[in-house]
């Protein structure tokens, strides 16, 4: 597996100060990485046996739709509040350095559907906490949770309720 971690810049105190931002813009530009990043999380995604991939606004939105281009399976982007038309199901959270909310339409998912959840980051575990929830009121189940990079130190893996896998820990 190649080491991811050289594609990614630090940027400290962004988006404000004491937060350190993980800038995936690296790995994007890359084809090279960029492609042999969503085969491996194609490798890894395979042992959740998936039938749909949902992930939140916004840069999982580049993986989960690679990903499910990859394994031939749909995507369901979670929006933020407020950003879809029609009938949704939200559910607010707190972020390290916040509050947020997720959306999806209420139809997102068939019931007993097999969702697996991608992020690029994993931090505290509160956005997966909060798209679990959201797959559980549309009729899915969330297998798991899938993401480029752990933050190793904010115990995400153990506080999200469910088996993750990464492709590295910073």
């Amino acid at each position: 597996m190649m080491d991811y971690s050289k594609y990614i810049d630090v940027v400290e105190d962004f988006p404000k100060k004491g937060i350190s931002f993980k800038d995936i813009s690296p790995l994007l530009r890359n084809g090279e990485a960029f492609h042999a990043c969503i085969d491996d999380l194609a490798k890894m995604a395979e042992e959740f046996k998936p039938d749909i991939i949902c992930g939140p606004e916004s840069r999982a939105f580049i993986f989960g739709a690679a990903l499910a281009y990859k394994m031939g399976l749909g995507f369901v982007m979670a929006r933020k509040g407020g950003k879809l038309p029609g009938e949704v199901c939200e559910v607010s959270y707190k972020l390290e350095y916040g509050t947020a909310t997720l959306a999806i339409p209420s139809h997102s998912f068939k019931k007993g559907a097999r969702v697996l959840l991608v992020d690029d980051l994993m931090a505290t575990g509160g956005t997966f906490l909060a798209l679990k929830d959201l797959v559980s009121q549309t009729g899915g189940e969330a297998v798991g949770a899938l993401t480029v990079i752990t933050l190793k130190d904010l115990d995400g893996p153990k506080n999200c309720g469910m088996k993750c896998k990464t492709l590295f820990d910073l």
